[in-house]
């Protein structure tokens, strides 16, 4: 059976889909700060809600997931950029263990984040069919163009099984085919 190649966002697009957020505004800087974390470390939604305070090392970016999907938990690390946005959240988030939280403390739905990363999507002028889990998509595909190394996206993805990681390939391989295609027509 072939698995269905996931739709992920160009760099180009996750610049503009990130601008969408005004993170002058508490909620802004919040919802900014969640995308951030499932683009740049490639945590599932339910991750990213149930990540607490004390899961990351705020000098290292350093970042323990608990009980990930499977009930496996995994190591991952944030870029400098993306572990300030966190810190900035941090230093103005509402009272509670949870990273993520409502403006009152409590803990945010997840069909929320759906309808949140479809409508920011929308305003930033994408016509892919965006969700929470294409950002992730979207990290795996970059962190396997840049460093080739399959393993290390199944790690980094908390894969248990390097055939479920494949797929990322099969991404590659079909940009590869449409650089091929229409490179040097000699005529």
């Amino acid at each position: 059976m072939k698995r269905k190649i996931p739709e992920v966002l160009t760099t180009e697009e996750q610049r503009v889909f990130l601008r969408t957020f005004n993170r002058k505004a508490q909620t802004g800087l919040r919802n900014h700060a969640m995308m951030r974390l499932m683009l740049d470390a490639g945590l599932r939604c339910g991750e990213v809600l149930n990540l607490r305070t004390r899961d990351i090392d705020w000098k290292t970016g350093k970042i323990h997931i608990h009980q990930g999907k499977g009930k496996k938990d995994r190591v991952v690390w944030l870029n400098d950029d993306a572990l300030e946005v966190l810190r900035q959240w941090k230093a103005i988030k509402p009272e509670s263990d949870l990273l993520f939280t409502t403006l009152k403390g409590g803990k945010i739905n997840d069909r929320y984040v759906r309808a949140l990363v479809e409508r920011k999507a929308k305003q930033a002028g994408i016509e892919k069919d965006i969700h929470p889990h294409t950002l992730r998509h979207t990290f795996a595909t970059d962190i396997y163009r840049e460093s080739k190394n399959l393993r290390l996206v199944q790690k980094a993805l908390g894969h248990s099984s390097i055939k479920i990681t494949e797929i990322y390939t099969h991404i590659i391989d079909e940009e590869l085919e449409r650089g091929m295609k229409y490179f040097r027509k000699i005529s």
